[in-house]
C-alpha cells in the first residue's frame, strides 16, 4: 500500500530533496544516516525505491564502516555533536578519506558552533552540497508523529534533571517547527496553562516558527489555514488514559503482548513443526488499517468477514467462522494467495492472543478501572465507596503488581489524592514492594495530587462531554480527554483561559482571526481532497502519548470531514513503559546514599 498522510509527505520530501537531488546518472552512492534519520527513512521510504535511485548501501554513521574511497556519500544526519564529529572524522585523513565526496543534508538547522567546526574541517573541501531539509521528526502513522526521545519523560519531570530540561525543550521546539514547515502550516500556538513548562515550549516554538515564516512568507497561507492550531500539553493533562486497560486492538495488543518496535511475534504450526513468525504492524497492511481501532469484540468477526469477501472474489468457500486449521488448508490448496491468506492468519492470531490474555485476568480489572475512571458505574450511578471496589483486586494474589498499581493510581485520581496513612494501607493490602511504590509517589512530579492532607482544596476536574450515544461497550466507557480537547478546539469552545494562545494568527484579508473565522463555509463540499487544504489541529504532548489518544485523532478527523487532526509526542507510551519510566533511576536523588531498596534489580542509570 502507498504511504498515507504524514508518511507520504515526508517520504516524498526525502526522496525528492535528498536522494534524487544528489543522484548522478551512472554513479552509485552510499547513504550515511544516524539514529533519527534512519528511523525516518525506515518509516516512510521503501528500500527498493532508494536503491533504484543509485544508492548501493545504507550505513550508520555511529558504527565502524568500510572505507569506499571510489564512491561519493549522501549524508542525511541530525545536526548533533556526535553526527557532525563523525562526518568530520570521515575526511580527517587526506591520504585515505572514507568516501570520494560528500553531499550533506541536515535534518534541521545546524548550530553556529558546529557549522564553524565543519567549515574549518577538511570535510568541507569534499562537500558537493550542504543543505538543511527541515524534517526532524518521525512520521509514525499517517496522522501521528514522534520526536523519538525515549528519555524525555524523566528529563522533563525529574527534579534532578532540571539542568537538561531546557535543552530538551529547545530541541523539541526545533523538531516541532520542522513538522509545521513540512506541512506548510503556521499555526496559532496554544498551551495548557496549568503546567508552567508548556508555556516555555510554546514560546520557544513560536520564535522558531516566526523564523521559518520570515524565510518563507507563503507558509500557512491558503483558505482556512489561519484556523490551524497547535496545542501543547504535558502528560499530566490526562493521567487516566495511560494506565487504563484499553480494549481496542492496537492499544490492547501493545499493552498485553509486549510488542517491541511494532513487531508482533507468534508461533505458527504447520507441516508438523512449530515456527516463530514475525510480522510488522504498520500502515502497509490494509487489514491492520481497518482493524487497529476496532473493539476486540469485533475484530475476529471483521477478519472472518473480510476473509469471506476475499474468498468469494477468488471463488473459494469459507465457513461462517474460519479457524486457523481451515486457513492452513486453504493455504495448501492455493499457494498463489499466500501473502493475502497469511495476513488474515496473522490478525486472527493477534485477536486470539489478546483474548487469551484478557479472559480470566484483565476482564475483571476492566470493570473496576472503568468505574474508577468515570466516577460512575455502567448504570450511571455515582461510585459512593470506591474502596469496596478495589479491595478484592488488591488482595487477589493472581493480579500482578503492575496491575494493582494501575488500580491504586486510578483510585487516587478519583479521590484527587489520598493521605499518607491511606496510601500506606493501600500498598500494604496490595503487598506492593517498596521499590515499586516509587511509581506512585513519582506521579506527584507531574503536578498531580497524589498525597494530600484532608484540608487541601480539591482541584476542579475538567467537565467531560456527554457521550452516551457513542458508548457501545460497558468495559470501554472512558474516552481519553484528548478527544474532548480536539473537538472543542475545532468548535472554538476550548477554554482560552486554560489553553491560551501565545499569539493569535491574524488571518489573511479574506478572513478574520481564528476565533471568529470558525464558521466560514466549512460544511460545504467535503470531498476527500479537502483534507490537504483544510485547517489542521495538531496536538503535542510532552512526556508520551498513548495508543488510545492516537485513535482519537482518526475518529475526530473521520467525523469532521474538513479538519485534519494530528497527534505527536516525545515518544509513545504503553502502560508497562509508562510505569517503568515512573520508576526510572533519574527520579532518585543522586546525593542521597541508597537505603533499603538496594539490589532492587533496577537497571543502573545510563
Amino acid at each position: 500500500m502507498a504511504p498515507l498522510g504524514l508518511k507520504a509527505i515526508v517520504g516524498e520530501k526525502i526522496m525528492n530533496n535528498v536522494i534524487k537531488k544528489a543522484r548522478e546518472k551512472g554513479k552509485w552512492k552510499v547513504l550515511v544516516v544516524d539514529k533519527l534519520s534512519m528511523r525516518m527513512i525506515s518509516s516512510c521510504c521503501k528500500m527498493t525505491d532508494i536503491m533504484s535511485e543509485g544508492i548501493t548501501i545504507v550505513e550508520d554513521i555511529t558504527k565502524r564502516r568500510e572505507p569506499l574511497p571510489s564512491m561519493e556519500a549522501i549524508y542525511l544526519i541530525t545536526p548533533s555533536d556526535e553526527s557532525v564529529e563523525a562526518l568530520i572524522d570521515d575526511f580527517r585523513d587526506p591520504q585515505c578519506p572514507r568516501y570520494r565526496g560528500a553531499h550533506v543534508f541536515f535534518t534541521d538547522t545546524i548550530p553556529e558552533t558546529l557549522f564553524g567546526l565543519l567549515t574549518k574541517s577538511r570535510a568541507s573541501k569534499t562537500m558537493k552540497a550542504l543543505t538543511e531539509i527541515h524534517i526532524a521528526f518521525l512520521p509514525y502513522e499517517s496522522q501521528v508523529f514522534s520526536l523519538d526521545k525515549d528519555d524525555a519523560f524523566q528529563d522533563f519531570y525529574s527534579p534532578f534533571k532540571a539542568d537538561v530540561k531546557n535543552n530538551m525543550l529547545e530541541r523539541c521546539a526545533e523538531q516541532l517547527a520542522t513538522l509545521c514547515a513540512t506541512l506548510t502550516e503556521y499555526p496559532g500556538v496554544r498551551y495548557r496553562v496549568e503546567y508552567k513548562d508548556c508555556a516555555v515550549l510554546a514560546q520557544m516554538l513560536q520564535e522558531k516558527l516566526d523564523g521559518y515564516k520570515a524565510d518563507d512568507p507563503t507558509m500557512g497561507e491558503g483558505p482556512d489555514k489561519s484556523r490551524t492550531q497547535l496545542l501543547i500539553l504535558d502528560r499530566g493533562f490526562d493521567p487516566v488514559s495511560p494506565v487504563l486497560h484499553e480494549l481496542t486492538l492496537q492499544a490492547m495488543a501493545y499493552d498485553l503482548l509486549g510488542i517491541q518496535k511494532d513487531v508482533y511475534s507468534f508461533e505458527t504450526s504447520g507441516m508438523g513443526e512449530t515456527r516463530t513468525k514475525e510480522v510488522v504492524l504498520d500502515e502497509d497492511d490494509d487489514l491492520w488499517l481497518t482493524l487497529r481501532h476496532k473493539h476486540i469484540a469485533e475484530v475476529s468477526t471483521a477478519v472472518t468477514r473480510s476473509l469471506k469477501d476475499f474468498s468469494a472474489s477468488k471463488k473459494m468457500n469459507t465457513g461462517e467462522k474460519t479457524t486457523m486449521k481451515e486457513l492452513a488448508q486453504m493455504l495448501k490448496k492455493m499457494p498463489q494467495y499466500q501473502k493475502e491468506l497469511s495476513k488474515y492468519s496473522t490478525h486472527l492470531h493477534l485477536a486470539e492472543d489478546c483474548m487469551n490474555r484478557y479472559q480470566g485476568t484483565v476482564d475483571k480489572l476492566c470493570r473496576v478501572e472503568q468505574d474508577l475512571a468515570m466516577g460512575i458505574d455502567a448504570e450511571g450511578e455515582k461510585i459512593k465507596d470506591p474502596m469496596r471496589l478495589i479491595v478484592p483486586i488488591l488482595l487477589d494474589a493472581n493480579v500482578s503488581v503492575s496491575d494493582k498499581i494501575r488500580i491504586i493510581l486510578l483510585y487516587i485520581f478519583l479521590k484527587n489524592g489520598v493521605t499518607e496513612e491511606n496510601l500506606c494501607k493501600l500498598l500494604q493490602h496490595a503487598s506492593i514492594p517498596p521499590e515499586d511504590s516509587d511509581i506512585i509517589s513519582n506521579m506527584a512530579h507531574m503536578g498531580l495530587p497524589i498525597v494530600s492532607e484532608v484540608t487541601v482544596k480539591k482541584a476542579k476536574k475538567p467537565d467531560r462531554k456527554e457521550r452516551v450515544s457513542e458508548q457501545t461497550y460497558q468495559l470501554s466507557r472512558w474516552t481519553p480527554l484528548m478527544k474532548d480537547l480536539i473537538e472543542d478546539a475545532i468548535e472554538d469552545k476550548l477554554d482560552a483561559k486554560q489553553y491560551p494562545y501565545i499569539s493569535q494568527r491574524q488571518a489573511s484579508a479574506k478572513a478574520s482571526a481564528p476565533s471568529s473565522a470558525r464558521y466560514g463555509n466549512w460544511h460545504k463540499n467535503r470531498g476527500p481532497t479537502e483534507m490537504k487544504t483544510g485547517p489542521r489541529i495538531i496536538v503535542f504532548i510532552i512526556g508520551g502519548m498513548t495508543y488510545s489518544e492516537m485513535r482519537c485523532v482518526y475518529e475526530v478527523t473521520q467525523a469532521n470531514g474538513k479538519w485534519e487532526a494530528l497527534i505527536g509526542s516525545t515518544h509513545i507510551l504503553t502502560p508497562p513503559i509508562y510505569l517503568k519510566e515512573l520508576q526510572h533511576p533519574d527520579f532518585l536523588d543522586p546525593n542521597t546514599p541508597p537505603e533499603g531498596p538496594e539490589g532492587t534489580g533496577e537497571p543502573p542509570a545510563e
